[in-house]
């Protein structure tokens, strides 16, 4: 399966549900900054990660930093949407198995948050 990072990046290029699905443990823990509650397990993490996405994962979206460590790593993102430029971090960690266990989205500034909230909203309405 290779590095968990690297099946991440491959990912953000590809959008493809099923590979996303398979990179997920069944217990994995999502947390959103536009969610104030964790989401546990892989039906939900997948509902976010793929609403998240389609609203970040655009033309601009790239990742400009990555720090690894044994079982997790941060990778900074960058966008801009409707001339908000975005700024945040992906933070990830695995199990053993190679399958990510939980995934936590940082975003700055607040001006940012607020109109990801909004467009979130949308795409999980319609998801």
């Amino acid at each position: 399966m290779g590095h968990p990072v690297e099946g991440w990046y491959a990912y953000m290029k590809s959008h493809d549900h099923a590979a996303l699905d398979a990179m997920l443990a069944d217990d994995v823990v999502f947390e959103s900054p536009v969610v104030h509650t964790p989401q546990r397990g892989k039906a939900i993490t997948l509902k976010y990660l793929g609403a998240a996405g389609s609203v970040l994962g655009g033309s601009g979206f790239r990742y400009v930093g990555e720090w690894r460590a044994d079982n997790s790593a941060i990778l900074e993102f960058e966008n801009e949407i409707d001339g908000i430029k975005i700024n945040g971090i992906d933070m990830i960690w695995w199990n053993d198995a190679g399958k990510i266990s939980r995934f936590k989205v940082m975003v700055r500034p607040l001006k940012a948050i607020n109109m990801l909230h909004a467009m979130m909203g949308a795409q999980l309405a319609s998801a």
